[in-house]
């Protein structure tokens, strides 16, 4: 039986540019850092952002961008100071897909290394309510 989500593994060219980028822009906490003695494929980081296991190993990331992302759920409150945060980091931002009134709101961006993020304030109840009417 899967019991959740474990962790999410992001392959990036600079390790230090994705701390930067999860720790100013999303708030993350630093909590491992293998530089002093490597047990994976090469060296990598680990972060918490909220409970969430995030890695970062240092390799070649994705050379296109696509929409394929991951999405982290917050208030719709918060979005305005993300969108500050990063975009003080130079983060591309990316334009918000078309939504139905009561989906959520939505935040969309790049992190240095071609990855999609999102930042979502919905959940997927109310997502299927409003499809169901």
């Amino acid at each position: 039986m899967v019991h959740g989500l474990s962790h999410i593994t992001f392959i990036v060219r600079d390790l230090q540019w994705m701390s930067v980028f999860l720790c100013e822009g999303l708030g993350a906490k630093e909590v491992y850092d293998s530089n002093k003695k490597n047990y994976s494929l090469s060296r990598e980081k680990y972060f918490l952002v909220g409970d969430l296991w995030i890695v970062a190993m240092e390799g070649e990331p994705p050379t296109e961008k696509s929409y394929q992302h991951v999405a982290f759920r917050v208030s719709a409150s918060d979005i305005p100071e993300y969108e500050n945060r990063l975009k003080k980091l130079g983060i591309e931002m990316k334009p918000p897909r078309n939504r139905i009134d009561g989906e959520g709101k939505s935040l969309y961006f790049f992190d240095f290394d071609n990855h999609l993020f999102e930042l979502h304030s919905g959940t997927l109840e109310e997502r299927l309510a409003l499809y169901r009417e």
